[in-house]
């Protein structure tokens, strides 16, 4: 199942400084749709993410997942319908590949009381054929290159089965080749999907649809083309903005200034 998700007019109080870090942001996420979430630092991105994954909960406003307020289902129905690859990744682990990834099946253990041994297997194993990483499941995280761990961490969020999945910044610190690689294999998933990205012309070619952020206030959603104007982009990065065409490709790209 792909999730539908409605995020309606939510704003967010950091409660230690009491600052308005989101500002009635609204938008629609339709199933087995990519939904890119981009703008400057301190824009509000990550504090948006968190309150999708419900990991914080919204000052005013509501985020519904398929019709359903998040904060009126219990922590292990989202747990079992929303994963999240977060930017932060723990390098210190002593579990292996299979183990990590196994961790996306504790919501359903807690769901039914007990353990599904065979049925976890196949889909520890099923999805670690799917990312390729099969050969490096009795491997520990901090022996991974960047781009094996994000791909555990992407595993361990689909060991979850989740309608919905949401990444901060999955490309982070990764190299040109990894940073494809990560997003064609975000690409292919069966989910829905909301991302934040940092790279704009990365997000044009990817999402099918943007919401661009400023000072925790929404400057617009739409689809890429739409959204990524020069002018609605030279006001959110406070930089100058050009769209060129590239030849032979016909297609444009975003270059900057001072």
């Amino acid at each position: 199942m792909k999730a539908n998700l409605s995020v309606k007019k939510v704003s967010w109080i950091a409660p230690k400084t009491n600052k308005k870090i989101l500002n009635k942001i609204s938008f629609e996420l339709k199933p087995g749709r990519i939904v890119g979430i981009v703008g400057p630092n301190g824009a509000g991105k990550s504090s948006l993410l968190k309150l999708i994954y419900r990991y914080q909960l919204p000052s005013t406003g509501v985020v519904e997942l398929n019709g359903n307020n998040i904060w009126n289902l219990s922590a292990n129905k989202v747990a079992c319908n929303i994963a999240a690859v977060l930017q932060e990744r723990p390098s210190d682990f002593a579990l292996t590949v299979s183990e990590i990834i196994s961790l996306g099946r504790i919501p359903y253990w807690k769901s039914f009381g007990k353990k599904n041994i065979k049925q976890d297997q196949k889909i520890i194993r099923d999805v670690m054929e799917q990312l390729s990483i099969l050969k490096l499941k009795d491997r520990q995280l901090n022996t991974l290159s960047g781009g094996e761990c994000q791909r555990v961490m992407i595993g361990r969020a689909l060991a979850q089965e989740p309608s919905l999945l949401v990444l901060d910044e999955p490309t982070n610190h990764l190299d040109i080749k990894h940073q494809l690689e990560v997003l064609s294999i975000i690409k292919s998933l069966s989910v829905s999907i909301i991302i934040s990205l940092h790279d704009l012309n990365m997000a044009s070619s990817f999402c099918d649809d943007i919401l661009l952020l400023k000072e925790g206030n929404s400057l617009g959603f739409g689809k890429p083309d739409k959204i990524f104007s020069v002018s609605r982009i030279s006001d959110a990065f406070s930089v100058k903005t050009r769209k060129e065409l590239l030849v032979p490709s016909n297609s444009s790209q975003l270059t900057f200034q001072l």
